[in-house]
């Protein structure tokens, strides 16, 4: 069957093709507003961690109540152009309860910054949660947040080679992985991603680190492009030594896709510290 996009902002719009999308990202605030406020009462928050120099370079770091069995830094989304780590709290809920400590972090948004530009602050960002918290380092990010997640672990990616070699494990949610197909959106006035941007920074178009273990999850009711974004990393990486393996999960969009991390027994959760 042969198909060829013609609307590329459609292609990408995540909230009109979903019934209810409008309801997203407010119907993450409560959740996430009750479980920070939670924790830190219970002195197993600890919030506003600055990592840089930039206003919005702060991260909320989550603690188990034991010694934490590892790190997981969990990147947001939003196209790189909004939200901020106080939407999603509540995700940390399902690693912390199995001893895992969950770093947050907010980053500079476009168009203040280029996308290159919060690579280097995420990095950032990791580097100081792993000063924090010793043990293995465990990477998720959603949307946009998935491709950020993926570019850390590419040959080029900025962190030091100590922080590098404690990554085990990288989950993608419904990332982007490829920027090319964004420059023909009416985001990228905000975006700026240019060719050489893209082919610097896209993960599809670089080599996964050494020992590199990558999943790419998506919902099965998403956008045909996050679908086939998601896909393509793994198949790629795959074939340059990369462990790679891609999830569809049934009857989940690209809002929703995100729940399973609030709760320990999820398939996704146990993925992620596996």
């Amino acid at each position: 069957m042969r198909h060829r996009i013609s609307d590329w902002d459609d292609a990408y719009a995540n909230g009109p093709n979903i019934p209810g999308g409008d309801r997203w990202p407010d119907l993450w605030v409560g959740p996430a507003r009750e479980y920070r406020h939670a924790l830190e009462e219970a002195g197993h928050a600890k919030l506003d961690l600055r990592y840089g120099d930039g206003a919005r370079n702060r991260m909320d770091l989550f603690l188990p109540a034991t010694e934490p069995a590892g790190l997981v830094v969990f990147i947001h989304g939003g196209f790189w152009l909004r939200l901020d780590k106080s939407y999603w709290s509540h995700l940390a809920r399902g690693a912390v309860e199995l001893g895992y400590a969950v770093a947050i972090p907010s980053y500079t948004l476009c168009p203040e910054i280029r996308i290159g530009g919060i690579t280097l602050e995420v990095a950032n960002a990791i580097e100081r949660a792993a000063e924090l918290v010793a043990g293995p380092i465990r990477l998720i990010g959603h949307s946009a947040g998935g491709h950020l997640a993926t570019r850390i672990i590419t040959v080029t990616s900025p962190l030091p080679e100590e922080v590098r070699s404690r990554i085990v494990h990288t989950v993608s949610l419904s990332g982007l992985h490829d920027l090319r197909p964004l420059m023909h959106t009416a985001m990228n006035r905000q975006l700026n991603i240019d060719r050489q941007e893209a082919w610097r920074e896209s993960p599809a178009l670089l080599e996964p680190m050494q020992a590199a273990r990558l999943t790419c999850w998506v919902g099965g009711a998403e956008r045909s492009e996050f679908l086939r974004q998601n896909a393509l990393l793994a198949n790629i990486w795959k074939g340059l030594g990369a462990e790679t393996e891609v999830v569809e999960e049934p009857d989940r969009h690209h809002f929703n896709v995100i729940d399973g991390l609030a709760d320990p027994h999820h398939p996704l959760t146990q993925t992620l510290l596996s």
